[in-house]
């Protein structure tokens, strides 16, 4: 047989045998598998009648796909496909050999070993006694409390010298705890030999250097905690635990005013986040105390903390103060006149005009319902964070009113003086016109002539006038003055 005719039959064998073990049957594709692979699909991609035709069509695809890369399988398995004219399109190639010959030792695990006892003779923070710190670290500073902050709320409205002396105070007992507890027992811990067995005498300075790094991230860390939980009790979500300052509404110089101001408010709430800092900022290293030098820690609070916590404190100041703030705008508004000087003004312009009885009394009636009025508003008006207290002011002001209603008082009796003094004036010259002797017979019938002249008109317009004069004593009377 020629060669020709032999490749002819290793290429017809070939593809018979091919036939026959793609005709065999091959294991399905899992239903598990499937649903594995639809659950990495986004739910809303699968929604919809036309996406569900489109995921049947895509799970037949699979499936195919599937069968046909088994069958591929199972013939690269059995097969060997013949170096022959006719099979180059043929995709089944044989399988990849197993790879022989692989070095599979571990030239590195040497240089591990070593560089795990060099880290481990220089990682300081890996000694035993660094576990001992860091467990009285956390038994003793994890939920230390340098202030009680929930109490704030509780106590009710505090001044702001108290909140002052109330957080030095605090925080003063708490440093001195601390230094009494967890200081002690960190000092016990390293007069101990064993504190620092298996460090060498060169790497002993690096040992306490680590010592003091994990003592200052402690007490550092208690610091920020703090403050923290300071800020949070100003959590514009939840007020049940926001601090509740007194201030008031006094008369300044001819201007309504706070107290403490504003500014003097923000100084003392901020006053407790820098006194918080001031805290365990003296506390010696181990090393220092066991050599018996003076270095401290250094656990000053981070400048991010304290920038966040002011600027966070300043914002919840500001928007709580709208409410006292737009309360004083009303009280001046309405009452400010009253001691700016424009209640003097309109006194002073209206004595030097020409007034009837009737308008003073309404001008002083004026000044009387404003007193009524004033002293009619609340003593204490309560917002979320202020207690503002107007007991002062009220009486301030009240006492402005009645002194300038006073005043117009006053010049009604220095009018009703003189009037008094005219009236009587006028009475001792009719008696002393009456009672005069007449020299002659023309006189008699004069002074007769003016006796029925003042019966008829002059004692008419005296009583008149001194009817006016009694409103003005009753006037002088009033309860209200």
């Amino acid at each position: 047989m020629s060669g020709k005719g032999v490749g002819s039959a290793h290429q017809a064998n070939y593809l018979f045998m091919k036939k026959c073990v793609q005709s065999n049957p091959v294991v399905p594709i899992q239903q598990q598998w499937l649903m594995s692979m639809l659950a990495l699909v986004p739910q809303p991609l699968m929604e919809g009648k036309d996406r569900e035709l489109l995921i049947e069509k895509l799970l037949g695809e699979i499936i195919r796909d599937f069968e046909k890369s088994m069958r591929r399988c199972v013939v690269r398995s059995v097969l060997i496909k013949p170096d022959v004219k006719g099979l180059e399109d043929e995709e089944e190639a044989p399988l990849p050999l197993s790879p022989l010959g692989l070095d599979f030792s571990s030239p590195w695990h040497k240089r591990f070993v070593q560089a795990k006892k060099r880290i481990l003779s220089n990682l300081h923070i890996l000694h035993p006694t660094m576990k001992t710190l860091l467990d009285f670290g956390y038994a003793e500073l994890s939920t230390f409390l340098i202030a009680d902050f929930l109490s704030f709320r509780l106590k009710g409205p505090i001044d702001c010298e108290s909140l002052k002396t109330d957080i030095s105070l605090s925080c003063s007992k708490a440093e001195e705890k601390i230094l009494n507890t967890w200081y002690q027992r960190v000092i016990s811990l390293f007069t101990q030999e064993a504190a620092s067995s298996g460090v060498n005498l060169d790497q002993l300075d690096s040992f306490y250097s680590c010592v003091a790094t994990l003592m200052t991230n402690q007490l550092r860390d208690l610091l920020i905690r703090n403050v923290e939980a300071f800020v949070k009790l100003f959590d514009p979500e939840d007020s049940s635990c926001l601090p509740l300052f007194k201030m008031e509404l006094i008369i300044g110089e001819k201007h309504v005013e706070f107290y403490p101001s504003f500014q003097e408010l923000e100084e003392a709430i901020l006053y407790v986040v820098n006194r918080i800092g001031q805290t365990l900022q003296n506390v010696q290293t181990v090393h220092s105390w066991l050599a018996g030098g003076m270095a401290t820690l250094r656990t000053e609070l981070p400048t991010h903390v304290i920038v966040w916590a002011t600027s966070a404190l300043k914002k919840v100041i500001r928007d709580n103060l709208e409410g006292p703030k737009e309360y004083f705008e009303n009280y001046v508004g309405r009452y400010g006149w009253l001691v700016d000087g424009t209640a003097q003004a309109r006194i002073e312009r209206f004595e030097a005009e020409q007034h009837s009885f009737g308008e003073y009394t309404a001008f002083i009636d004026e000044f009387f319902a404003l007193k009524k009025e004033i002293m009619s508003l609340p003593e204490v008006i309560h917002f979320p964070m202020i207690c503002l207290n107007c007991e002062d002011l009220k009486q301030g002001l009240a006492g402005n009113a009645k002194a300038f209603a006073k005043i117009l008082m006053d010049r009604i009796v220095a009018n009703y003086r003189e009037e008094n003094e005219k009236i009587c004036r006028e009475f001792e010259a009719i008696k002393e016109r009456a009672l005069k002797v007449p020299e002659s017979t023309e006189e008699m019938v004069e002074t007769i002539a003016y006796i029925k002249e003042v019966k008829a008109k002059g004692l008419q317009d005296l009583s008149l006038r001194i009817k006016v004069n009694d409103g003005y004593f009753i006037l002088y009377l009033s309860p209200d003055l």
